[in-house]
This record gives structure tokens, C-alpha cells and sequence, in this order.
């Protein structure tokens, strides 16, 4: 039976993009059950998954050794799957190879000089390629903008919404909780997400605090977001509650007003649809995927002016309470539409293509 490599090892970190994608695929792959290959999980703790998924999966575990080609994984696999362009471990042996596209925000945040090693390994990575997948179409066209792309074939498979089920709250919150109604955002302190322009735009909305999650052990944090707060005295209005749970999580998109997503770069942007699926509107960067991934009944910022973004919120917000049920419908139709089983459907029939 052909046996596939899944270079998954990005599995172990939940709390970014790249681990969440990782793991809902491999739940989805588990849940469609293909029976006419075998799949091997790369994954630092293989004992969870284990636990997970039984003997489904066979598991190879990982060592940072294995980025060298002196200890390169031997074995000879029907088919290896590099589940994101970052990655630095390939296959020892010229076998089949399939890679997956997030984003190049690396030519802006790294380097866009073509000679930069970050861009030689991943122009390296594509022209191994036998088949390219991409999770939007924006990720597809940045990707043959800056890059050489080989004569293969090429998908878009969008991601799925990776809110399956609404927890019930009824005799749950949170720790940090705001009595006045409040805007809600998520996501790693980096300068891309921009989280900023949201302190200095809260000015304008003296109606509203802000409550920001997500990994605050940044520079960005400490050099940017904490003076803002000190200098606009804003401290009893923005929360800044780091990494939390799914529950807190769910909880903060089911009771915020609105989610606010001013980020610059994104391959992708699984939490405005997440927040969708509780039927709240969501501001969002017309930049990169988001227009593509947020759809028509968003409300799209065009520059982050403070006042500008704070009059686009307060109207969208009295448009949505004129229009609340038609629009909550809408939202939860939409996020609904992203669906982690047509994902692994999706890419299940690329794997077929590849191992005939």
C-alpha cells in the first residue's frame, strides 16, 4: 500500500496559523478514512496523537537534526507532503512531492532580494514540486509574482473554519471580563497585525473597550503596544489577555460587539471567519486575502487614519443593528462554507492524482 509523508511537525504549536492548519487537516484526512494509502504523521509529540488517532496513522518523530541531508529521513516514501513553505526538512530520496503555500510575507518581512537564503529554499521547495496547493488565491498570484513557478498543477483549497461546535456558556466566563461592550481581536503582537492602529482608533469610540489575545511575548508589545496604551491613557479601556483557551476564545467572539482584524498580511485569516460563524460583524484590512476570505457583507478598512477607522465601525455597526438577523444569517452562512472535510476531500483527490 503507497505510503504518505505528512511533514506535519508545525502540529505542535496550536496557538499560530500554521498549527491549527496542521492539525484540522490531519483531523480531516483521519475523519474521510481513505483506504488506499497509508499516511505517516511527522510530529514532535507523537503520544497525543497517538492517543487521538490510534493506529490510523503510522508516526515518525522529530528531531531539528533532520534538516541536515546527512540525517535526512531515509526511508522511501510514495508520496511527501510538506504541509507548509517554511519548513526546512525535505526528503533524502527524488520521490513525489506536493507543497503547500500559506503565504510569501517572508519577501516583505524578510527580504524580497531573490538571492536571500529564505527565498532560495523556498524557490528550492517549488521547483521540487509535482503539484502546489494553495490555501487562497491571493497566496497563489503573490506566489507567481514574486517567484519562478514550475509547469505543475496548481490548486487552491481553502481552509476550513475551525469553530466546529459552540460551547456552551451558560455557567462559564472568563477571568478577564468587561462590563461595557467591547471589540475583539486575536492573534500573535507582531507588527503585521497591525494592533496598533485598533489602540489609537479607540479614541474615537469612547462607547467601547478592546480586548486583544493572543502571544504578547513580543517586541511589538512592549515597544509599541504598551507606550500607545500609557500615552492615550488607555488602560482601563484595552485588555491584553495573551494566549488563551478555545473556551475563552469562543467566548470573548460569542459576546464582543464586533471583531476587528486590521492586519496587514495574511495568507489566509482563519479568525474573522471564526468570528462570523457567531454571527458578528467583522472590520477588516482590504489588504492581501482578507477581502477573498471575508466576502461582501464585511466591512473593509482602506487606510488606518484612527478617526476614519473608527467612523467605519460605528457605521457598519448601525447598518448590522438595522439589518442584524438578515446579516447574522449571512455571516454563519458563509462561515459555515469553509468546512475542514472539504479540505481534506480536497486534498485526499490531490493525493490520489499524485500516487497514480
Amino acid at each position: 500500500m503507497p505510503n504518505i509523508f505528512l511533514e506535519s511537525h508545525n502540529i505542535k504549536n496550536l496557538n499560530f496559523g500554521f498549527g491549527q492548519f496542521n492539525y484540522h487537516l490531519i483531523q480531516g484526512i483521519y475523519k474521510q478514512n481513505p483506504k488506499d494509502f497509508k499516511i505517516t504523521l511527522h510530529a514532535k509529540n507523537i503520544n497525543k496523537l497517538e492517543s487521538e488517532f490510534g493506529d490510523f496513522f503510522d508516526y515518525k518523530k522529530y528531531y531539528s537534526f533532520r534538516r541536515y541531508k546527512s540525517f535526512a529521513i531515509r526511508k522511501k516514501f510514495n508520496l511527501w507532503h510538506s504541509l507548509n513553505q517554511n519548513l526546512k526538512i525535505e526528503p533524502y530520496h527524488n520521490i513525489p512531492y506536493l507543497l503547500t503555500v500559506h503565504d510569501v510575507n517572508f519577501i516583505d518581512e524578510v527580504s524580497s532580494k531573490l538571492d536571500h537564503p529564505r527565498n532560495i529554499r523556498f524557490q528550492e521547495k517549488l521547483n521540487r514540486s509535482h503539484a502546489i496547493t494553495y490555501i487562497s488565491n491571493f497566496s497563489k498570484t503573490s506566489t507567481h509574482k514574486h517567484f519562478k513557478v514550475p509547469n505543475v498543477p496548481e490548486y487552491v483549497i481553502y481552509n476550513g473554519n475551525t469553530i466546529k461546535q459552540i460551547i456552551d456558556f451558560k455557567d462559564y466566563k472568563p477571568q478577564i471580563v468587561f462590563r461595557k461592550p467591547f471589540l475583539f481581536s486575536i492573534g500573535e503582537f507582531t507588527i503585521r497585525k497591525n494592533f496598533h492602529s485598533l489602540i489609537e482608533m479607540l479614541n474615537f469610540l469612547p462607547d467601547y473597550n478592546l480586548i486583544l489575545s493572543g502571544n504578547n511575548n513580543t517586541a511589538y508589545t512592549k515597544e509599541i503596544i504598551l507606550p500607545l496604551i500609557k500615552k492615550y491613557k488607555l488602560n482601563k479601556r484595552v485588555i491584553i489577555t495573551g494566549k488563551i483557551s478555545e473556551k475563552d476564545k469562543q467566548y470573548y467572539m460569542s459576546h464582543c460587539q464586533a471583531f476587528v482584524f486590521p492586519s496587514l498580511r495574511e495568507g489566509f485569516g482563519i479568525p474573522p471567519i471564526e468570528a462570523m460563524r457567531f454571527g458578528k460583524p467583522v472590520f477588516l484590512s482590504n489588504l492581501t486575502s482578507l477581502p477573498e476570505i471575508g466576502g461582501k457583507h464585511a466591512f473593509y478598512w482602506d487606510n488606518y487614519d484612527p478617526e476614519y477607522m473608527a467612523n467605519i465601525v460605528k457605521n457598519g455597526l448601525s447598518f448590522f443593528k438595522l439589518n442584524k438577523t438578515e446579516l447574522q444569517k449571512k455571516y454563519i452562512t458563509h462561515a459555515k462554507s469553509f468546512n475542514w472535510d472539504n479540505a481534506a476531500k480536497a486534498y485526499i483527490e490531490v493525493y490520489q492524482s499524485l500516487l497514480k
